[in-house]
């Protein structure tokens, strides 16, 4: 990509803006459950590392991303379910797998030790992760910092007025890239025949590959010890209910 279109206007559509408010609304769902989700990984292992957890964390997110995607393409090949209902489906599902998205993405940040206690900064680490490499090209050259492993060295750094900045940037892409990207996986989930399950699940594995890759560039090598925020274990009223 070249340099000038990072700065380059890109023109605002309603579709456009749905996509961020799904976003922010992903975001907003799923960060008071990133504790929970970091306990899960460490439940069958309280003395599990922090590198053991990631390492769960994302096979948790795989899984968990490629089973939804197929369920929504296997149901457009049920008898009876028409085109109009599986694209519904798969609507609904576009939420669920960012809002999968954005839980994962906090819970690395949080074993690594970045603060995500204000939006500006969740923002710029879900958005940085699903973009991958141009994701950070965008965040490095907005804050104007070198060096690897910008989820440690800029969103824990950076003043929020340069997050809104970076922010804006991450967010035209992602309407670009994201979008795009979901829109033909939707198509290909109503595929009849049971084909829809399997483009549904390897399309969203695929997409889940992509951003782990991303998550450990992002934060490089996991930390040694856990912060002293994060818990070790569930809630016993969670750990019954299971």
């Amino acid at each position: 990509m070249a340099t000038g279109a990072l700065d380059g206007p890109v023109p605002e559509t309603s579709g456009g803006q749905r996509v961020l408010d799904l976003m922010d609304k992903a975001i907003g769902l799923q960060t008071p459950l990133v504790q929970k989700n970091i306990a899960r990984a460490r439940q069958r292992n309280p003395q599990a590392t922090p590198d053991q957890v990631i390492r769960n964390l994302e096979r948790m997110y795989v899984s968990t991303l490629a089973g939804t995607g197929a369920a929504v393409g296997g149901a457009a090949a049920a008898p009876g379910v028409g085109t109009g209902i599986a694209l519904a489906l798969s609507a609904g599902e576009v939420l669920s797998s960012l809002e999968l998205s954005a839980l994962f993405a906090l819970s690395i940040a949080e074993v690594h030790g970045v603060p995500i206690d204000e939006l500006e900064r969740r923002r710029t680490i879900v958005m940085g992760i699903m973009l991958g490499g141009s994701g950070s090209a965008t965040i490095t050259k907005v804050a104007e910092r070198t060096g690897q492993h910008w989820g440690r060295q800029i969103v824990a750094k950076v003043p929020i007025e340069t997050l809104r900045q970076i922010n804006k940037i991450l967010g035209k892409h992602f309407i670009t890239k994201y979008g795009t990207k979901q829109g033909i996986i939707v198509l290909g989930r109503v595929a009849p025949f049971g084909v829809g399950a399997l483009i549904g699940g390897g399309a969203n594995a695929g997409l889940a590959a992509l951003a782990v890759r991303a998550s450990r560039r992002a934060f490089g090598p996991a930390p040694t010890t856990w912060p002293n925020q994060v818990q070790p274990s569930l809630p016993m009223s969670e750990k019954t209910s299971d």
